[in-house]
């Protein structure tokens, strides 16, 4: 009997959560069977069941791979150095994000953020993900902090704010516009570093005559 290559198995893997994803995007995990995904991904019961032997096995598959692109995004963007300002470094891991185009062919922008939703409120009954979750919120955190400190140590933040607080609230920014593209569509990253830009600047403005 041939032996099989790795990059045979490799491609199959993928093919597996490919049609998963398109599957999981379109009628969301509880509602996807897994004679859904055989039907998708085009292949017979021993060939997916082969990698995963159960849908629980899948939606773990892809919640893991959502959140290690997710924390690139943003590890990456906390890496440059000297860093870009946050209104360009947070359009910028939006950019990243909203590029990724879920399960390929065919998939369209919002795919992906609806697949993230899903994944997020997935945490919240599974235990195992929800710590994958945190420990993934954990180390981009703790990296973002750290550019925190790039910022002031730039003058270009003051130090009376601790640094996880302003950690957090770009995150935040980040994951509330991946948000409104799931539930609404419509979002350019250049809207996001707008609006930081325009925040940014208040400070600037000189208050209207009463």
């Amino acid at each position: 009997m041939a032996r099989v290559s790795q990059a045979h198995l490799d491609a199959r893997r993928r093919q597996i959560l490919d049609g998963a994803t398109r599957c999981f995007t379109r009628n969301g995990f509880h509602a996807t069977s897994m004679q859904d995904v055989l039907k998708e991904a085009d292949l017979s019961a021993g060939a997916v069941y082969r990698y995963f032997r159960s849908k629980e096995e899948l939606i773990a598959a892809i919640a893991e791979e959502t959140f290690l692109l997710i924390r690139g995004a943003f590890e990456a963007a906390a890496e440059q150095d000297p860093p870009p300002g946050p209104d360009l470094l947070i359009s910028e891991v939006l950019g990243t994000i909203l590029d990724v185009r879920a399960g390929e062919p065919g998939a369209g922008p919002r795919d992906f953020p609806r697949l993230m939703l899903q994944v997020w409120t997935e945490t919240l009954r599974n235990e195992d993900l929800a710590a994958l979750l945190r420990r993934g919120y954990e180390e981009i955190s703790g990296a973002w902090v750290g550019l925190v400190e790039s910022y002031r140590k730039a003058g270009m933040l003051p130090s009376d704010v601790p640094a996880e607080h302003i950690a957090r609230t770009l995150i935040a920014a980040a994951q509330g516009y991946i948000t409104q593209q799931a539930l609404f569509g419509g979002i350019d990253p250049a809207m996001l570093r707008d609006g930081l830009r325009g925040l940014m600047s208040m400070g600037d403005a000189a208050p209207a005559a009463r």
